[in-house]
């Protein structure tokens, strides 16, 4: 965007805010900012104390809107609408690569930006399937880049040799979720509590020994949501999510979860990334060729057995 005019910045979602926080710091544009839930924090530790201000306020005097787009609130939805209202064009930059319909929907009710920004040509090119009659704009994830340089200086003071392995269990807020949108926790045919499990369960396809699982909570999880899985594994699970991301990552070995942008962070980070969708559930979305997918682990393990099983003694 023109650095000359008064941007409002709009997010909710810590996805979202993730990639507008480093957008503003890289671009050095004007901005006015519509802040809520997990965003406030995002933006403040990328850029200090900003004044945050409601919608109404912010897009009084503003030349143009640049929107995350949020599952957990409206607040991106209803600044579309408000803005084009006003006749303020509006950006939304989409932050992953599911749900892109969805986003832009609330009851039955439709507000598409007048352009949509992207990160890389994976979402390009679902983007340009799924809204044809609206701009998309290639804007190299920045969010990324800073993640890249972060990395960079972190994984020296962050090295270690061991013959196991720790994985970090990256969680999304998957029943939270589908009952918000759809009213039923397993509208996706499995919840995080199931891939967590099929994790546990199944670590040994995996191919080496696992020390122990480190859960991150979701930021929109619950406080103690995950303390009964600790209290059953008491001793191999643990729930993380005290510090940094990134300092998490790269103190593990192996990072799982089920779709989230976490898991592209590990690849990011050169870290053996795996995908823990059960059976049941669709296939993983994320259209990062590196990442592993469990089940076709476990399937890989169960057919080596049964060969084992089949050769003749000798």
């Amino acid at each position: 965007m023109n650095s000359t005019k008064l941007v409002a910045i709009v997010a909710h979602d810590a996805g979202g805010a993730e990639i507008l926080a480093s957008y503003v710091a890289q671009s050095r544009i004007t901005c006015r900012f519509i802040l809520a839930g997990p965003a406030v924090n995002v933006f403040r530790r990328r850029l200090g104390m900003i004044e945050i201000l409601s919608l109404t306020e912010g897009l009084s005097s503003c030349d143009a809107v640049l929107c995350g787009t949020s599952w957990q609130s409206d607040l991106e939805w209803t600044a579309i609408d408000q803005a084009q209202r006003a006749g303020i064009r509006v950006a939304s930059f989409l932050d992953h690569w599911v749900n892109y319909p969805e986003r832009f929907i609330r009851n039955g009710v439709q507000h598409l930006p007048d352009e949509l920004w992207v990160g890389d040509e994976y979402a390009e090119k679902m983007a340009a399937m799924h809204f044809p009659d609206i701009p998309v704009l290639l804007v190299p994830n920045p969010h990324f880049s800073d993640i890249k340089r972060e990395i960079s200086e972190l994984m020296p003071d962050q090295a270690k040799t061991r013959s196991g392995g720790e994985i970090l269990f990256v969680s999304e807020n998957i029943s939270d979720h589908a009952r918000l949108r759809y009213a039923d926790e397993r509208y996706w045919g499995y919840t995080e509590f199931d891939a967590i499990e099929y994790l546990l369960q199944n670590r040994v396809a995996l191919g080496v020994q696992i020390d122990g699982v480190v859960i991150r909570p979701h930021p929109s999880d619950a406080p103690g949501k995950y303390e009964p899985i600790k209290n059953l594994y008491a001793g191999f699970v643990r729930v993380g999510g005290d510090i940094p991301l990134l300092n998490e990552i790269a103190a593990a070995d192996i990072i799982a979860g089920c779709q989230s942008m976490a898991m592209v962070v590990g690849l990011l980070a050169q870290k053996r990334v795996v995908s823990c969708i059960p059976p049941g559930g669709p296939e993983c979305s994320l259209p990062q060729k590196q990442i592993l997918q469990l089940r076709d682990q476990v399937l890989a393990s169960n057919v080596d057995s049964a060969v084992q099983c089949l050769l003749p003694f000798r």
